[in-house]
């Protein structure tokens, strides 16, 4: 895998105008794009970077956090607070993904989408507002362990750490988490299925794959099938 060096703007600019051009899969008038990658790499900035640039091109957009739909703590704690297969398998509710965001952006949809779903800190619902898209818009799901559920994703980029890099920029508290990377790394290889890699080892000094493949549709890669 060649990667090139890119600054952070560059590549929200360029993602944004690749973004733009796009024309969703499957028929529907949203735009559906991942921000993929370990709490580590800090997919949420570079999702809000490439989302104000599509607001400049006039594009409505929905930026969402995969934190917001964790499920609850009776669920995600079963087998212990810090198991990292219950962090790979159960604390992301994929199903309220599918039914509050992806549901509303299929083709006839409402576009009425859930922004977030569930509070850890108090461990309830939020409560939020749904949020209408309106066609034409774009959704930005970001967060980790978001390939490999079959999400229709437009595009898809992977904020690539190596296994030091992962090890060094997670905070002491959320280590246990590493090995459920690990087996996404075996498991889903999210490399191989993103439309564009971004090496992130040293935040000062990204680089990229460049965009590998147009509009392919379904990047999120083999996984479990929807529920």
């Amino acid at each position: 895998m060649r990667f090139e060096a890119i600054t952070w703007e560059r590549l929200a600019d360029a993602l944004a105008a690749h973004a733009d051009a796009l024309k969703p899969a499957g028929g529907g008038p949203w735009l559906k794009i991942a921000v993929d990658g370990a709490p580590a790499a800090r997919t949420g900035e570079l999702a809000e970077s490439v989302a104000q640039r599509l607001m400049v091109r006039g594009r409505a957009v929905l930026t969402v956090s995969a934190a917001g739909f964790l499920r609850p703590a009776s669920l995600r704690y079963e087998y212990g607070k810090r198991d990292p297969d219950s962090y790979y398998g159960s604390w992301f509710d994929t199903g309220a993904l599918w039914r509050e965001v992806f549901g509303p952006l299929e083709p006839g949809g409402s576009g009425r989408v859930l922004p977030d779903l569930w509070d850890p800190e108090t461990d309830r619902a939020t409560r939020s507002a749904y949020r209408t898209l309106p066609e034409g818009g774009v959704l930005l799901l970001h967060g980790p362990l978001l390939l490999g559920h079959w999400f229709p994703f437009d595009l898809s980029v992977h904020l690539r750490l190596s296994p030091g890099a992962l090890r060094r920029r997670t905070e002491e508290d959320e280590q246990w988490t590493l090995p459920a990377f690990a087996r996404y790394e075996d498991e889903v290889a999210p490399a191989g299925s993103a439309d564009a890699v971004v090496r992130a080892d040293d935040p000062r000094h990204p680089a990229w794959t460049g965009l590998r493949q147009e509009n392919r549709g379904l990047s999120g890669g083999p996984g479990p099938d929807r529920p």
